[in-house]
Order: C-alpha cells, then structure tokens, then sequence
C-alpha cells in the first residue's frame, strides 16, 4: 500500500482523472500494469506472496518503480513465505563460536570499531516498543542497501562521532557481514575516536591482568589455599 502511494499515475503513462479516493495508484491499476488479476495483487499486497513466480515479482517491481533494494527485499520476502533460506544456514560451529583467524582479522583492525553480523532482526520488536521514531520508520517498510554510507553517533564520553562505514559480504560465510567504521583523517571525529580507542585500551588492562599479574594471582591463591 505504502509503495502505491508513491507512485503517481503520471509517472507510469495513466490519465491522473478526477475524484481520485487515494493517493498515488489504484490497486487495480498495479495489477493492469503488472498484467495480473486484481484479485491475484490484492492477495499478494495482503502479504499472501507465496508461490509468487520471479515473473510475477518482477512485473510487480516494474509497476510499482521499485528500485534494485526493493526488488531484492520484495524476493526476500517471497523465498521466505515459501519456508526457503534466503542463504545458507550457518553451521553450528560459525553460529555458535568466531573462527580464530575471523577473530584475528577482526583484532587487526585498530583504526576503527569492526564487527560481524548477520542478517536477525532481533531488536526490531524491543526498539519498537521503545522508540515512536522507529516504530514510524520501521512501519513505513523503506528499503535500502546499507553496504556504504555514514553515521553519526554520540557517545558520553567523547562526544559526537561522524563515522563513514563499509560493509564486506563475507564469501567464506554466506549471511555474515564484516562492517568497519572509520573517520576522516585529522577530523574532530578522528581524534574523538582515538582518544576512545586509548580509554577502552587502559580500561581492558584494568580488566584482564598480564601474565606476570595472572602468575602473581595465582602464587597468592596458591599460598592462601595451602595456609
């Protein structure tokens, strides 16, 4: 409904008329464009998209002007509904523990935050019920890659950060995504993240003790136990 909206009769070479009820294009005019049954996109637009053939999906995306996000997340949608995986599932073994060398390739990464994930949505209900603004946006149903681009964010110590961020499909790990956060060069942001990079350095050292502190620990367990 809300891609409907968006388009106008103009757009897609229909006579605009008069006393138009809803914004954007009629469902029945989707569906002449599309070249199905009204019935067949009213089942469809009500979430009914099983089945759906790539064909069918693809005359849709036509009618509605959907851009290359939409589309994909239109597929998404249609594999789901049909019980397929829209990639491979991962092991158990990735699921549940960070490959050594991953973990090694995340550590090397030091001029900036890096993580890995997939593709769960697990926070959508909780931020829904928190957030007026996201519940909005989320309901809006936008959709956009997010591979590249920049954020802003604001952090109690250090301040306001602008972060530009690249999102690398992992070909080892189908599903996973390695994302890397960086600031421009010499730029407030720059110095903001390395003074946060320092203080989480000093805070870990608090945390864990080094060897000759761990060997120490022990020494002293070892005394008291044996007192």
């Amino acid at each position: 409904m809300s891609r409907r909206a968006r388009v106008t009769p103009d757009q897609v070479g229909l006579p605009a008329g008069q006393n138009r009820r809803v914004p954007g294009l009629r469902r029945s005019e989707v569906a002449t464009l599309a070249g199905l049954s009204v019935e067949y996109y009213a089942k469809i637009e009500r979430g009914a998209i099983e089945g759906a053939s790539e064909q069918v999906l693809d005359a849709i995306t036509r009618a509605l002007l959907l851009d290359d996000a939409e589309r994909d997340h239109l597929i998404l949608l249609a594999r789901t509904a049909a019980g397929a995986s829209p990639v491979r599932r991962l092991s158990s073994r990735t699921a549940n523990a960070t490959r050594p060398s991953l973990q090694r390739a995340l550590d090397a990464v030091t001029a900036g935050p890096a993580f890995v994930r997939n593709g769960r949505m697990d926070l959508v209900g909780e931020l829904s019920t928190r957030s007026d603004e996201f519940r909005t946006r989320w309901g809006s149903h936008n959709v956009r890659h997010h591979g590249t681009g920049t954020k802003r964010f604001h952090h109690p110590l250090v301040g306001d950060l602008t972060l530009a961020y690249e999102g690398l499909e992992m070909a080892a790990e189908p599903g996973l995504t390695l994302t890397i956060y960086t600031a421009e060069p010499e730029s407030p942001s720059a110095e903001r993240l390395q003074l946060l990079g320092s203080w989480a350095a000093i805070e870990f050292e608090t945390l864990v003790p080094t060897g000759s502190e761990a060997n120490s620990n022990d020494a002293e367990r070892t005394a008291t136990e044996t007192t």
